[in-house]
């Protein structure tokens, strides 16, 4: 027996010690972004509903499982996870050393997807389908490619302190790097991806520092730019139709205009509270085409109401002000400006496809991120998740 008062040691099952471990203040758990990860979790975990009620009627696309593209979504889903955990275990600093190979990856897998090997969905040959119900669409990954390759270029002189802000060379070399990749996905044609890709450069530059100068500079110049491409014909005609569609709403209401005018009785359907997951009626009648990717947020609004919309919009602000918080405290200005990348590209993606449901932006044929159905958006979206928590695992404990 042990006298009274006696020391005895407390020894810790090794399942306690590594709980407390991963619980300590210098603990890379403790470092990663959680109100973030989660509020990101919840949008991706959520939408599956969406996704479900959208498509479980649809026997033409589930090929007789309603549970089809439920559990393809929370499988995507996954994969985006582990996609997210393996970047934050790399770590930015060893991304960055391998910025080059990537983007050179990107720009082989954007050429293969304009070439034969590629095939075309809903007007745009920007995909690759590999057989077994699996595709990729590559300009999901540009986007990637023209963050991490803008902020290498534009940050190495300035953290190895050579320079104050980035000099006038690096901020050209930076626009050939963004320019490459936008050229291709151009030629696809993929409008809706070129116009978040320039918002995103836009972004870059600012979170940069760059002087005022460029960017009034890229505004004039892709003013210009898009009056010539309207001029010369470059965009197909579907394409021009969005846009006169958009001008005025009431020109097609029964071919070009259909899908946003479908969109917003779906939208106005629902008022406060909706109608009810898996009962809307614009939803289960299938009024509202590609409702489980580009028009998915049509699914909330009817069956979740002003309140469920909302909710959406939230959560996606949570998103953007924790990776302005994570900008804001970078370490170094290679993370500052990787962190305004994909704020500005997240910011616009989701003011675009939301904006385009509701009737104040073109439709452009773009996934809402974390939300819409699409392995490609949702690998693409995760990855850029991991980064952000990554530059957030560099800065100093306790801070």
């Amino acid at each position: 027996m042990t006298a009274y008062g006696s020391y005895r040691p407390v020894r810790l099952s090794p399942q306690r010690g590594s709980i407390a471990r991963a619980l300590a203040k210098d603990s890379p758990l403790r470092r990663l972004d959680w109100i973030m990860i989660l509020a990101a979790l919840a949008l991706s975990l959520g939408s599956s509903l969406l996704v479900w009620s959208a498509t479980r009627g649809r026997d033409n696309l589930t090929h007789g499982d309603p549970q089809y593209f439920l559990y393809r979504h929370l499988t995507n889903l996954l994969i985006g996870l582990v996609l997210c955990g393996i970047t934050v275990l790399i770590g930015v600093r060893r991304v960055r050393t391998a910025v080059p190979v990537l983007y050179l990856a990107v720009l082989v897998i954007l050429v293969t997807a304009l070439s034969p090997l590629g095939s075309r969905v809903n007007g745009a040959h920007s995909w690759i389908q590999f057989g077994g119900g699996f595709s990729l669409q590559p300009a999901e990954f540009a986007k990637l490619a023209i963050v991490l390759g803008m902020a290498v270029v534009l940050s190495a002189r300035v953290d190895a302190g050579e320079r104050e802000i980035p000099g006038d060379k690096s901020v050209l070399q930076a626009l050939v790097i963004a320019g490459i990749p936008i050229c291709v996905v151009m030629l696809m044609p993929d409008l809706g991806s070129v116009m978040v890709m320039a918002v995103t450069i836009m972004g870059i530059l600012l979170a940069s520092g760059v002087p005022n100068r460029w960017v009034f500079g890229l505004l004039v110049a892709g003013g210009g730019g898009a009056a010539a491409i309207w001029q010369l014909g470059v965009l197909s005609k579907y394409q021009i139709d969005r846009f006169a569609a958009f001008a005025n709403p009431a020109l097609d209401p029964a071919g070009v205009g259909y899908n946003t005018a479908q969109a917003r009785i779906a939208i106005g359907s629902g008022g406060l509270t909706g109608m009810g997951l898996f009962h809307g009626t614009q939803t289960t009648g299938q009024f509202v085409p590609e409702q489980q990717t580009d028009f998915v947020f049509t699914v909330a609004g009817e069956e979740l109401g002003f309140v469920g919309g909302i909710t959406l919009i939230l959560l996606l602000g949570v998103v953007l002000w924790r990776a302005c918080r994570i900008a804001r405290q970078a370490t170094d200005l290679y993370g500052t400006i990787l962190a305004g990348g994909v704020i500005a590209w997240f910011a616009f993606q989701a003011f675009e496809n939301i904006g385009m449901t509701l009737g104040i932006m073109p439709v452009a044929g773009i996934p809402l991120p974390f939300v819409s159905y699409g392995g490609s958006s949702m690998f693409a979206v995760w990855i850029a998740i991991g980064l952000l928590q990554s530059v957030r695992s560099q800065r100093p404990i306790g801070t």
